[in-house]
């Protein structure tokens, strides 16, 4: 090397002192714009270009004209490359540096101690720009804690998360391992584990061990990293973090990285812990009023209406069944939905029925899997008093997986609060309807028939009393022994209430006496229902007995007592015994008129 060269050295690496001396900016960019400056002055180059691996291809970052044009440098240099008019040095750091000569001058160890000195002097930089860029990037996780701390939502977290890592490393690529109970909206960079062993070892392993992993490649030249998103109770995910150009971690970036990642797994756990405490206090909340609600002492079907309500309202069901089982078979409740009135119903209340009795537990179906089934989603749930089936409830939804376990456990301790009350009402409703039936025939007793003519003359606008008698039914008990006559008055009782409708009343008067009072009713239906009755008594009953009956109406415009229409039935029945029995007769004020059967 000559003298000349030397002093050229000398110079350049004076000037670069001169330069870090003077407490310039700390950043690569600006010292290499300087650096070009410089060359390009002392050198006397045509052209002083520095560039910048990205990926696989050099970017040019300052040249001493804006002519210059470049074309990416994809192949592997060796340390100084020269061409006819060019010499291409490799330095540090990724570095490339370019110099178009005017005429051939310098040596090749002239420019070999060149790329040191280059080297030394934008390393120094880079070291300054990179602790620049850690202090920011401390203040950026300082900020990051504070926010990830006053937020309770988990995909707010997870997104401060990215946002961060990205703008601390802008040139790598972030994506986030959850597990299969994650609810995240997903409108992050999400990947789900693969459980099967076919996806990334490393991030399963970082999952499964809560340490940092890494995966290095030399053929793609990079290096990715997986931090564990760790909390105190439990890890809840993985960020993973592509390095390209890379051919081992960079110790820095990586705590930075694990720090961040560190500080989202307590802020996701604490955002977790909170949404399970939300829901715990809702559960709680749920069962305290619904209890509160059925000490109420409420009717069957207020009870039952008020239950399933609350159980579509709660768990977005589709439909809910209530149904009591006893020795006599299995009934449903009132209260249950519309479907459960139907005939395709029985297919889902028999896997139901079957599953209760079988295990007197909870039944728990997330997809029915049956072809052309309008419902997937099964759950069945037992009412148990002392060890024994009283009953069981039937939610269904149409979607397969649509309820969940913690749904599944909260049903369950509803209808367990539930059931006592439910019995309850049942019996209540039982014993009422013992007071006011008749224990022979199941008709309601005098004094409710009593009860529901006296409401109905205040409120209705007319109606028709039936007052029958069996006919000779002395005769029967003395021919056939009082248990035949016993049996003759259920049967006649079984008649009456298979013809007349919900709103009727069917009543047992006294004795072989029978009544039927037919609210709203006019006199032409009065005794159609009265003859057909008639009809069936003598075709139906065995040994076969008649019976005759009076039938009275009353109407709003003539003010009626329960005594006068009474006695008004009585005089017709009367009259029907005169015709010979085996009859209905309608009594009118001027005339009686009747109907033969």
């Amino acid at each position: 090397m000559t003298s000349h060269s030397e002093y050229i050295l000398l110079s350049i690496k004076s000037s670069f002192f001169d330069y870090i001396s003077s407490q310039a900016r700390p950043y690569s960019r600006h010292a290499a714009e300087y650096a070009v400056s410089c060359l390009q002055s002392y050198l006397s180059a045509e052209y002083v270009s520095f560039f910048k691996r990205k990926e696989d291809q050099y970017l040019l970052i300052a040249a001493s004209s804006h002519s210059y044009h470049t074309v990416p440098f994809r192949q592997k240099r060796s340390l100084i490359e020269r061409t006819e008019s060019r010499v291409d040095l490799m330095l540090s750091e990724g570095f490339l540096l370019s110099v178009t000569e005017k005429e051939h001058v310098f040596d090749e160890d002239f420019y070999r101690l060149l790329t040191k000195e280059c080297s030394l002097f934008l390393a120094h930089f880079q070291r300054l720009q990179k602790k620049t860029d850690m202090e920011k990037n401390y203040q950026e996780l300082y900020a990051l804690t504070k926010r990830l701390h006053a937020t309770m939502n988990k995909d707010e977290v997870l997104n401060q998360l990215i946002l961060s890592l990205q703008k601390m490393f802008p040139d790598y690529l972030f994506y986030l391992f959850l597990s299969h109970d994650s609810d995240s909206s997903h409108q992050l960079p999400v990947k789900e584990f693969d459980y099967e062993g076919t996806g990334s070892e490393s991030a399963m392993e970082a999952y499964l061990t809560g340490e940092i992993k890494w995966d290095a490649s030399e053929s793609s030249n990079q290096v990715i990293l997986y931090a564990p998103l760790k909390g105190n109770q439990g890890i809840y995910g993985v960020v993973e973090v592509t390095q390209q150009n890379r051919s081992e971690i960079d110790e820095d970036e990586t705590v930075m990285t694990a720090s961040l990642a560190e500080a989202a797994g307590h802020a996701l756990e604490n955002a977790k812990l909170y949404e399970q405490s939300k829901k715990l206090v809702s559960d709680l909340q749920l069962i305290n009023e619904t209890s509160h609600k059925l000490n109420k002492n409420l009717r069957l079907i207020d009870t039952m209406t008020f239950m399933s309500d609350r159980m579509i309202r709660s768990f977005s069901a589709d439909e809910t069944g209530f149904f009591y089982t006893s020795s006599e078979g299995t009934r449903m409740l009132p209260g249950s939905t519309s479907f459960f009135h139907t005939a395709e119903a029985s297919f889902y209340l028999e896997i139901a029925e079957r599953r209760v009795r079988q295990e007197l537990e909870g039944v728990f179906i997330g997809d029915l899997k049956v072809k052309d089934a309008a419902f997937s989603s099964l759950i069945a749930i037992p009412m148990v008093q002392r060890d024994e089936l009283k009953g069981f409830a039937v939610i269904l939804h149409r979607n397969p997986y649509a309820f969940t376990f913690e749904m599944f456990k909260l049903m369950q301790s509803l209808i367990h609060h539930s059931t006592l009350a439910l019995m309850n009402s049942m019996l209540r409703e039982e014993l009422e309807l013992l007071v006011i039936t008749d224990h022979l025939t199941k008709l309601y007793s005098r004094n409710y028939l009593d009860d529901s003519v006296q409401h109905s003359l205040k409120t209705d606008s007319q109606g028709v009393f039936i007052l029958m008698d069996i006919d000779d039914f002395k005769t029967v008990n003395d021919t056939h022994g009082h248990q035949t006559g016993d049996d003759i008055l259920i049967q006649v009782a079984g008649i009456i209430m298979n013809s007349i409708t919900e709103s009727d009343v069917g009543a047992r008067w006294g004795g072989e006496e029978l009544a039927v009072y037919l609210p709203q009713a006019d006199p032409r239906y009065g005794i159609e229902l009265a003859n057909r009755i008639v009809d069936s008594v003598q075709n139906e009953t065995f040994p076969s007995v008649t019976i005759s009956c009076g039938v009275a109406h009353w109407t709003a415009e003539e003010p009626e007592s329960l005594k006068r229409m009474i006695r008004r039935a009585d005089q017709a029945l009367y009259k029907a015994k005169e015709n010979g029995k085996n009859c209905a007769v309608f009594y009118e004020e001027s005339e009686v008129m009747h109907e033969t059967s």
